[in-house]
């Protein structure tokens, strides 16, 4: 079972394998989360994304960190649902994010993961119960991944992952 970890701070210099990117189905960046990797990973990871759009919601894939800091070594881009008012099984997608990038990090060989709290931004999804799926479903999916980060970049955001971790 993986150890999983809370921390408030910039996803982009977390000393693990893999970062979990918030991303857009076009994989070419965007703002908050997805914005701030695709600056410091420099402009091939627009080009890599790319190449492997469009990503589902739901869905994830992998490219190269490539001027991301080691040990970083790989971006997992996963796209989260847009909050539609939870009628159109936006708690499901977003639960298949959490799932889906775990199923990457381990056919990358990934031991340490740290994911943003995925479409809590521009998405809208209600940060709360965000949480919540974030935890559950990290807790429950069956992964060779030995560390689960969720990285907060608020405060409240720390504090209701905290609060669902240990819930």
């Amino acid at each position: 079972m993986a150890r999983l970890e809370v921390v408030q701070g910039d996803i982009t210099r977390e000393a693990v394998d893999a970062i979990v990117n918030a991303a857009n189905s076009s994989l070419r960046g965007g703002g908050g989360v997805d914005g701030a990797i695709h600056w410091a990973a420099g402009p091939r990871l627009k080009e890599a994304g790319a190449a492997l759009a469009p990503c589902l919601p739901g869905d994830a894939v992998a490219t190269p960190a490539f001027d991301l800091d080691p040990p970083i070594r790989h971006v997992i881009h996963t796209v989260g649902p847009v909050w539609k008012g939870g009628t159109r099984d936006e708690a499901s997608v977003l639960a298949s994010c959490y799932r889906r990038s775990l199923e990457v990090a381990d056919s990358l060989g990934a031991r340490s993961v740290a994911f943003p709290a995925i479409s809590t931004g521009v998405f809208g999804y209600p940060p709360e119960e965000a949480a919540r799926i974030a935890v559950d479903t990290v807790r429950t999916v069956p992964t060779r991944v030995e560390l689960i980060r969720l990285v907060a970049y608020d405060r409240p955001t720390y504090e209701l992952l905290t609060a669902a971790l240990e819930g």
